[in-house]
């Protein structure tokens, strides 16, 4: 019973990070839209690039003695930079995969992430076009 408790105050910790994070990158997005104009998805970089930031940051954190709670960690980097953006945990397995001198796999996975991510969305895009008559 103890097991099921701590679970779901796991889940309700990253479902609040969720949110937050959703939330936040939704009022980057718009500040950054309004300063920048929209002639370049300057916003989705600003919160990628920041995402990443952020996630670097609290891995070195939650990887030092000083480490918040381990709770905490599931609602900030799962949660909180999960709804903020998951470019973070691309680019952050990335690393470790060249932190462990496996450059092979981490330069694969940047260009298949790119690549595939790319192609996904463009076939997505023009099914969903042609499914809804756009």
């Amino acid at each position: 019973m103890q097991k099921l408790q701590h679970l779901a105050v796991e889940l309700l910790l990253i479902a609040l990070g969720g949110g937050m994070g959703a939330v936040l990158r939704h009022l980057v997005g718009e500040l950054v839209l309004r300063l920048a104009g929209g002639s370049f998805p300057f916003s989705t970089l600003v919160v990628n690039v920041s995402g990443c930031l952020l996630f670097g940051g609290l891995a070195a954190m939650f990887a030092s003695p000083h480490a918040l709670r381990e709770e905490l960690r599931g609602m900030l980097l799962i949660g909180f930079l999960g709804g903020y953006t998951t470019y973070s945990t691309y680019a952050w397995q990335t690393v470790m995969l060249a932190d462990e001198g496996a450059w092979g796999k981490a330069l694969a996975n940047l260009l298949m992430t790119t690549t595939l991510g790319f192609a996904a969305i463009w076939v997505g895009y023009r099914v969903g076009t042609r499914w809804f008559g756009v």
